[in-house]
């Protein structure tokens, strides 16, 4: 039996390879589409992004496991069988990454450099009111393991942090916020926001008029799951009209975001193209392997994805 990696996409495939045969030896490992051979000796697919229908045809597939921490590509008709269970990558190196990015983007704000910049633009020498961290509201959209990280540390750094999620989280220090009902209530003291939600029917789109008009004037966005998060045209009138002060932004709906976007252009907007947190073969290859010894063995993988809610 053998075990297929697959990533129609992916720039450093000869890296993941060496990596997971390290991890794995013993076991084969072939290549899509080159190495496949006999379909039904497939146990275990690992999956970035793979050719739409392909898995379909492997019949003995125990687990599918993805390269990426989040799955809303793969939960797409037709990418992945919907009886096979599908598990998400929560890598340590990953989590540890865009949780810096969150400290870093929440700090700036905090610190509203990104007032003094406009400051210095005008020659102006003006220091503006200091506020400690106990006194600003961070609100985390989303307290997965991403979501979590990011909270607990923003928590041992003394800000007041609450969390929204669909479902109930516990996460030590955090005022925990569940369900649409109570969105409006966790938004209201949010001065600075940050998005780690996983995407959704549910969740795209849900920074809107509507919601950015909740926050506290001036609030600050910080914005690194997913663009189709947010309305663009939504976001671009509240930084107009000082609805939000300033935005992060890493996600967009298109990738690479085009060169005549009104984002690019904007005053109050900082833009990075998608790098707030990569994945790094080397470590991930540990846990994907961690897993796939566990489906082997008959168990389920480690952070399997619920079908129904797409995460």
């Amino acid at each position: 039996m053998a075990i297929l990696f697959m990533d129609k996409n992916a720039d450093n495939i000869d890296r993941w390879l060496r990596e997971l045969r390290a991890n794995l030896a013993g076991h084969e490992i072939r290549q899509w589409p080159e190495e496949v051979g006999d379909r039904s000796e497939i146990e275990v697919a690992i999956v970035g992004l793979p050719e739409r229908g392909e898995l379909e045809r492997y019949p003995n597939l125990k687990a599918i496991l993805s390269t990426w921490a989040g799955v809303d590509r793969l939960m797409a008709d037709g990418m992945v069988p919907r009886n096979v269970p599908l598990g998400r990558l929560v890598d340590g190196s990953l989590r540890a990454d865009m949780t810096l990015f969150v400290l870093h983007w929440v700090l700036h704000f905090h610190r509203e450099i990104h007032l003094y910049r406009e400051l210095q633009a005008e020659a102006r020498w003006q220091p503006l009111p200091y506020r400690e961290t106990a006194e600003r509201g961070v609100g985390i959209m989303g307290l997965g393991a991403l979501g979590a990280d990011a909270a607990e540390k923003l928590v041992g750094l003394g800000f007041a942090v609450a969390g929204w999620d669909a479902v109930a989280k516990d996460v030590a220090g955090v005022t925990s916020f569940v369900g649409a009902n109570r969105l409006h209530d966790f938004l209201e003291r949010t001065e600075i926001l940050v998005s780690l939600l996983p995407l959704t029917p549910e969740t795209e789109g849900i920074l809107n008029k509507e919601t950015l008009a909740a926050l506290p004037r001036g609030a600050c966005l910080v914005s690194c799951a997913r663009g189709a998060h947010i309305v663009d045209e939504h976001l671009i009138a509240a930084l107009d009209d000082g609805r939000i002060g300033a935005a992060a932004l890493d996600a967009f709906r298109q990738e690479p975001l085009p060169a005549d976007h009104p984002f690019w252009g904007h005053p109050r907007i900082f833009l990075t193209p998608h790098v707030a947190a990569k994945t790094n073969p080397r470590t991930a290859a540990q846990e994907i392997a961690e897993d796939v010894r566990r489906v082997l063995a008959g168990q389920p993988p480690r952070y399997p994805v619920d079908m129904k809610r797409g995460y």
